[in-house]
């Protein structure tokens, strides 16, 4: 029997506004957390399962989860490390050296990182004597920062943060946020802290997954309980001039399936580019701000689920093995979802040593170094981080030279060339 937890709280209304009328969009049932990966020794009838699902609000266009897991459980302990990918290492790198030039930083200007890592994207500022704090909740990630030398505060960052380091330093030239405003239960509490540690002059700079190609490519496996939020520009641009923001520029990125970089000021403090009216007229013409536009995804996640496991059932009935590459969050939703497990794969690598000897939470898959791949050839593999698809390509082509294949699961499952 499947076990679900009771430590998820239900919202009462809209994280965003407050709006307590809300859509349904997609229910993927009780899963574990995708990142509590669990030691080899652990009972998978234990695990504690909480609700994923789906929900549109029809007032501000923010879609969210229903449910919230307490933060000190999803980030106590966290297996994630940002300088574990190349690609994100180089993409952070790209950003700084583009702001150091575009906002003339130099050693008297102050940058902050919220959810700051292990110090991936910092580390590119201090090169350039840049002084920097970083803050980073998840004790075991902010240890290898300041291991590194990036001076890491460990707490949630919130109002009560801003304010007191406004009081001890003054406000900050530029703040970053990759990948953390979806991770944030109180959104408003949140920007408010960002507004106060900008000032008036300051520079916000967001990172998150777009909702538009999460939709239109059937990216369900970027769901999960750590990302409360799936962010529009429309929900976006509502959320900040509520809270004295505004978005001055946005761009589209490919990274991470498809995402938005926000760059954010005081209300008044700039003018916004085109570009910010340009996308929010294309979400409104697509339809992206009415719950009609979501209404089909639930029917081709379903869709998606049937012919992978076919695709997977006929090879492994031809003899075939087959593994999986990345221990990654989304390979834990699609996983878990589609009750792909050890019937059918016969273990997972990934190159993070902080995964390597644990097992996939719900499925129980173990996690090898990616040396595996060569060492039992198994025929295929299953592209988990399908995010990283060129990286993680590159990295195997010797597994590729001597016959093994990828499968990509989305948007449509099949055999990569």
């Amino acid at each position: 029997m499947t076990r679900v937890s009771t430590g998820a709280d239900e919202v009462g209304g809209c994280r965003a506004c407050g709006f307590a009328a809300l859509d349904p969009v997609l229910d993927l049932g009780s899963q574990p957390l995708a990142n509590a990966l669990l030691d080899p020794e652990s009972s998978l009838a234990s695990e504690p399962r909480f609700p994923l699902s789906v929900v549109f609000c029809p007032a501000c266009s923010l879609v969210q989860l229903v449910a919230s897991v307490a933060p000190e459980r999803l980030f106590a302990d966290y297996p994630y490390f940002s300088s574990g990918s190349t690609t994100m290492v180089a993409h952070a790198r790209q950003l700084v050296e583009r702001l150091i030039e575009q906002q003339s930083l130099d050693r008297g200007s102050r940058v902050v990182e919220i959810a700051s890592n292990d110090g991936y994207l910092l580390q590119w500022y201090q090169q350039r004597q840049i002084p920097v704090l970083g803050i980073e909740p998840a004790a075991n990630v902010a240890e290898v920062a300041r291991a590194r030398g990036v001076p890491t505060l460990g707490e949630f960052f919130g109002t009560d943060v801003a304010r007191r380091l406004v009081a001890r330093s003054g406000c900050v030239d530029v703040v970053h946020g990759n990948n953390v405003l979806a991770h944030v239960p109180d959104l408003r509490g949140f920007l408010d802290g960002l507004r106060l540690l900008i000032g008036e002059t300051g520079l916000a700079v967001l990172e998150v997954p777009y909702l538009r190609p999460l939709i239109e490519r059937a990216e369900f496996d970027t769901i999960y309980h750590e990302h409360l939020s799936y962010f529009s520009v429309t929900a976006l641009d509502r959320l900040f001039t509520a809270r004295d923001l505004d978005i001055v520029d946005v761009e589209r990125l490919p990274i991470h399936g498809g995402s938005l970089r926000l760059f954010a000021r005081a209300s008044g403090a700039a003018p916004a580019r085109p570009t910010v009216a340009a996308l929010l007229a294309e979400e409104r013409e697509l339809g992206m701000t009415e719950h009609r536009y979501y209404r089909a995804f639930g029917a081709r996640v379903d869709s998606i689920g049937r012919r992978l496991k076919t695709l997977l059932r006929e090879l492994r009935t031809g003899g075939h093995r087959i593994a999986a590459y990345g221990a990654a969050a989304k390979g834990a939703t699609l996983l878990n979802h589609f009750q792909i497990g050890r019937e059918t794969l016969d273990f997972v690598v990934d190159r993070s040593p902080h995964k390597q000897g644990r097992l996939m939470p719900g499925v129980g898959l173990p996690i090898a170094a990616p040396g595996r791949l060569l060492q039992d050839m198994p025929r295929y593999a299953l592209l988990l981080a399908w995010n990283f698809a060129d990286e993680i390509l590159e990295q195997q082509s010797e597994y590729r030279r001597r016959g093994g294949r990828f499968i990509v699961p989305l948007p449509e499952p099949g055999l990569m060339p």
